[in-house]
């Protein structure tokens, strides 16, 4: 017995075409693509015609060359490279250094030139990772990075396990004053601000980083509509999509326990999860919200929390 398949109806999708990285080399060896040019000496924007470190950034009083730096370990893998804490030689200095080799996709490939110019506008705002320098050699692009050295928030909760809600406040203000600058001063969304993105110093300092998915506003400063993010902090697949859409119309927002945590918290929380974005408060005014004000006062020292903690590095392997 004959099955006759109905092959007019299979529709098939077929990826679009990548340009070869090659495609983006000049004859010198500069990684060329659009206004952003980079090769060993550093990154120039044509656009605006600023150095790799701008005059508004934060120098460092000693000069970085791929051959002043010395590799240490391997202290973090991610999408087609590497991050490698490296010494400079003379000074002695540690700076992350993140390297990823062009041999990777398209869409990742934008994502770190995307990287690298928010980079390089950004280095002056304190709640902004700085990068210092960045280069392209032998198929590489790499950053040189501050290197943050109590990890990242997800470092942090993993040997504290419960941060208590004094902490909590200095966290969350410091990481409202980095997006409220890139927002207002850069034209910046973050679009995937989560633990693993939040980097810690010993002085209980917290700086955004990792700015791949990032997404430039228009000068309408318009909504975004397009959805990027990390899967663990995005919605699970449920057993029926419409069951989630009911659950999504129909059901209120999530909210902190009450039991649990202060008024002014739980108040916080609530601000953030609103389901319409009008009533949703922006980072602007989460920095005037109760639960922030409340501990401004105290001298919440961080560095006390994290100071003592060990360093992620030291158990890296």
């Amino acid at each position: 017995m004959k099955i006759k398949s109905n092959l007019k109806q299979l529709k098939l999708s077929v990826p679009a075409q990548e340009t070869p990285i090659s495609s983006f080399l000049t004859a010198s060896g500069t990684f060329h693509d659009g206004d952003f040019l980079l090769n060993q000496k550093g990154l120039r924007l044509t656009s605006d015609e600023k150095q790799s470190r701008p005059s508004d950034s934060k120098e460092l009083d000693f000069e970085i060359t791929a051959e002043d730096l010395e590799t240490v370990k391997v202290i973090g893998k991610g999408s087609g490279g590497v991050v490698q804490l490296v010494r400079h030689k003379w000074v002695g200095k540690l700076f992350a250094m993140k390297v990823i080799q062009m041999n990777i996709q398209e869409e990742i490939r934008k994502q770190i030139v995307q990287e690298l110019k928010i980079n390089q506008a950004s280095s002056q705002c304190p709640h902004v990772v700085v990068c210092y320098h960045s280069f392209y050699h032998n198929g590489a692009f790499s950053l040189v990075l501050e290197y943050m050295d109590r990890g990242s928030l997800a470092d942090v909760i993993r040997q504290v396990k419960t941060i208590l809600e004094p902490y909590l406040a200095v966290v969350c203000k410091q990481v409202l004053l980095g997006l409220v600058y890139l927002h207002n001063e850069r034209h910046v969304i973050h679009r995937d601000i989560k633990p693993s993105n939040l980097l810690v110093n010993h002085k209980g300092e917290v700086k955004i980083s990792d700015f791949g998915v990032s997404a430039s506003l228009a000068s309408s400063m318009g909504q975004r509509d397009t959805f990027v993010g990390t899967y663990n902090y995005m919605s699970l697949n449920p057993p029926s999509f419409y069951e989630l859409l009911a659950a999504i119309v129909e059901s209120p927002p999530p909210t902190a326990p009450s039991d649990q945590f202060s008024p002014e918290f739980c108040s916080f929380v609530s601000s953030c999860l609103q389901k319409d974005p009008p009533a949703r408060s922006s980072s602007l005014d989460l920095l005037s919200h109760p639960f922030i004000k409340k501990f401004e006062d105290k001298d919440i020292d961080l560095g006390i929390l994290v100071g003592n903690l060990e360093p992620p590095v030291n158990y890296l392997r």
